[in-house]
């Protein structure tokens, strides 16, 4: 089973994306708040992939990419959110 989470990019949003096996099984969207911020608006993993912990991994790397670009992250989406209130090492993006 090969996984990858990546990231699709234009100059107003964008799309953290998880696909198992070449087949896209989840994604989280967000739009540019100004030039230091990304608002977190939706998550979603397809129903039959629900608790394998896809959702947090692409939060892992909303924080990741948050890190090197020195922005903060603003989670709108409950989801996210949540991810957000339970993992206090993510928290530094805030």
């Amino acid at each position: 089973m090969e996984e990858l989470i990546g990231l699709e990019l234009n100059e107003t949003k964008g799309i953290f994306y998880i696909s198992v096996d070449a087949k896209q099984v989840g994604k989280m969207t967000f739009v540019f708040a100004g030039n230091d911020q990304i608002i977190i608006d939706h998550t979603e993993v397809n129903p039959e992939n629900k608790g394998k912990g896809y959702g947090k991994k692409m939060v892992a790397k909303a924080v990741e990419f948050a890190r090197e670009k020195n922005i903060k992250i603003i989670p709108l989406c409950s989801f996210a959110k949540n991810i957000f209130d339970k993992t206090p090492e993510f928290r530094d993006v805030l």
